[in-house]
């Protein structure tokens, strides 16, 4: 009876001495990284314990001159962000108050907490309907955050002015000047929505976003009032054409009633006379009886 071996692939045995390696090898590099972590960690906090005894020694050296770089005040709307050796002191931002710093080997950062604001330089933007507008705004914002405002950024005024802008032209490039002339409370709503989502992770608030001005070019200027005065003279023809119709509506009726009463017209005649005299001018009246017409106007009567 014949015998049937099995043989095993030689690739697979290698395939899978090569995946061991590999894991091996992986978990032999983070060893290394973790003893080379651990190794610099041990080293920093060994020269930092040695700083720090260097520079207690000078204080007490130099005392009480070293008082005057070792005590700090920050006042009730600011607050002091501590790096002790380039990592930020624990216990976040001092303040306010009276804080002790080491000199030699801490670098302390005041944050101002008020409300700043700051004009947005005018920029020159082309509307959807084609036309270059120059619009300035203003920002007001405050720091809710001191230590994302000094770690997260490096100059967060600078920056929060520079998104300002842009955000500005990016918005009002989508609306016409229609609607950048009517709708400047919602533009400034939508501006305050994107550069706040935007300046969040910098511990940014903004408080207040408002289009200051929108200056359009003088042919524009010129043509736009050519146009409101076309605009209102042509309203006023329409008003004085409605107001002559009324009038010759009321004489209509007005004369319907007198013709229905001769004596009518003699009332009115002597109202005017009356209204006549009272005024002092150098009109002179010579007052007819209307009888004297009453012949005429019996015989186109008849």
């Amino acid at each position: 009876m014949a015998t049937v071996g099995i043989m095993d692939n030689p690739n697979r045995e290698k395939t899978n001495s090569g995946s061991d390696n590999t894991v091996l090898l992986e978990r032999g590099n983070g060893l290394r990284r973790g003893d080379q972590d651990e190794e610099t960690d041990s080293v920093n906090a060994g020269c930092g314990v040695f700083l720090t005894v260097i520079s207690v020694l000078l204080i007490i050296v130099t005392f009480p001159i070293s008082l005057f770089m070792s005590i700090k005040v920050v006042q009730e709307y600011e607050r002091a962000v501590i790096f002790r050796l380039g990592r930020v002191k624990k216990g976040g931002a001092q303040g306010p108050g009276l804080f002790f710093i080491i000199p030699c080997i801490d670098q302390c950062r005041v944050v101002d907490l008020r409300t700043v604001s700051f004009d947005v330089p005018p920029q020159e933007i082309l509307t959807k309907d084609s036309v270059t507008v120059a619009v300035d705004a203003v920002v007001y914002y405050n720091i809710r955050n001191p230590m994302a405002a000094v770690c997260n950024v490096a100059d967060y005024a600078k920056s929060t002015k520079l998104l300002a802008s842009t955000t500005l032209r990016n918005i009002l490039g989508t609306k016409t000047l229609a609607e950048l002339l009517s709708e400047r409370e919602l533009i400034a709503q939508g501006l305050k929505a994107m550069i706040d989502t935007a300046t969040d992770p910098w511990g940014i608030d903004i408080e207040r976003v408002e289009v200051k001005d929108v200056r359009l070019p003088q042919n524009l200027q010129r043509a736009m009032a050519a146009e409101a005065e076309a605009t209102r003279e042509a309203r006023a023809k329409v008003i004085a054409a409605e107001g002559e119709q009324k009038a010759a509506r009321a004489l209509k009726e007005a004369s319907d009633i007198i013709s229905e009463s001769p004596a009518a017209l003699q009332l009115r005649y002597l109202q005017t006379l009356a209204t006549i005299s009272s005024e002092k001018n150098s009109t002179i009246v010579f007052p007819l009886p209307i009888e004297m017409f009453s012949k005429w106007i019996n015989k186109k009567d008849q």
